[in-house]
């Protein structure tokens, strides 16, 4: 993978991750149960959590993610595993609420459309896992 390429995969999420989880820790009690309840439509076992510290551990955890995808000495396979899981578990919300999704449980309803895009993170997750490294050809051209 291009540097450039690495850099875009990994700053740019990164970046977006890291300031949502920094904007989530020592939140209001009230804003953290609302997000607890969102999180536990997709993932049921997140209502066990105490409601008025949930919104610091997830962002701490998010916290967690964006700077895995910032510090370099991070490997693309970790860092991808991070965002593709955090990713998917967004998604859980998505796919478990049939409000966000049209008829046929897949594309989007206009209320799903801010989670549908976590599909984005799942995806250049992958890519950071399995995009593997530049091979030289022969003759040593790129």
């Amino acid at each position: 993978m291009s540097f450039i390429a690495n850099a875009a995969l990994r700053a740019i999420p990164g970046l977006f991750v890291l300031n949502s989880g920094i904007g989530k820790i020592g939140m209001p009690a009230e804003a953290s149960a609302g997000i607890q309840q969102a999180a536990a439509s997709g993932v049921p076992a997140l209502a066990k959590l105490p409601a008025d510290k949930f919104g610091s551990m997830l962002g701490w955890a998010e916290t967690a993610v964006g700077a895995a995808l910032l510090l370099p000495a991070v490997p693309n396979r970790v860092a991808g595993a991070g965002l593709a899981t955090f990713g998917a578990g967004l998604l859980t919300m998505y796919f478990n609420n049939d409000n966000y999704t049209e008829e046929d449980g897949i594309r989007p309803s206009d209320e799903g459309i801010s989670l549908a895009k976590d599909s984005w993170l799942v995806a250049i997750g992958l890519g950071l896992m399995f995009g593997g490294k530049n091979k030289k050809r022969k003759g040593g051209k790129n």
